[in-house]
């Protein structure tokens, strides 16, 4: 399993949860993002997907796992650019903060699959 971190590196406790999560040790891509906000979006989350290093076909057929950027509209729009290279929305982890931690933590809480809400959301139709 591939995890694209678009976030703060990842710690070893991290890590090892998400390995615990996916029965696996997943292969880790950190990749930057600091972004020009004056830019479009659109132009950047091209260059994001671009960073992960990963083939057509790749995207299309390995395992993917994404810990998105904290801007929300970048983590929306770099979504929308990661279906349209997958097919299918990836599953994300989320992160949360520990209680009364200092200095802050975070946790990961579990891996949430996006396409399984999405599937859901289409029998409310």
């Amino acid at each position: 399993m591939i995890l694209l971190n678009y976030a703060h590196p990842l710690t070893a406790e991290q890590l090892t949860r998400v390995a615990t999560l996916v029965g696996q040790a997943p292969t880790v891509r950190d990749i930057a993002v600091q972004i020009d906000r004056s830019r479009m979006l659109g132009e950047v989350v091209i260059e994001l997907a671009a960073a992960a290093g990963l083939s057509s076909v790749e995207w299309q057929t390995k395992p993917l796992l994404l810990n998105p950027p904290g801007l929300a509209p970048l983590a929306l729009a770099l979504l929308a650019e990661l279906h349209g290279r997958c097919g299918y929305f990836l599953p994300i982890l989320n992160i949360h903060p520990v209680a009364n931690a200092l200095p802050p933590r975070y946790d990961v809480a579990g891996i949430v699959s996006l396409q399984a809400l999405r599937d859901m959301a289409r029998g409310r139709r």
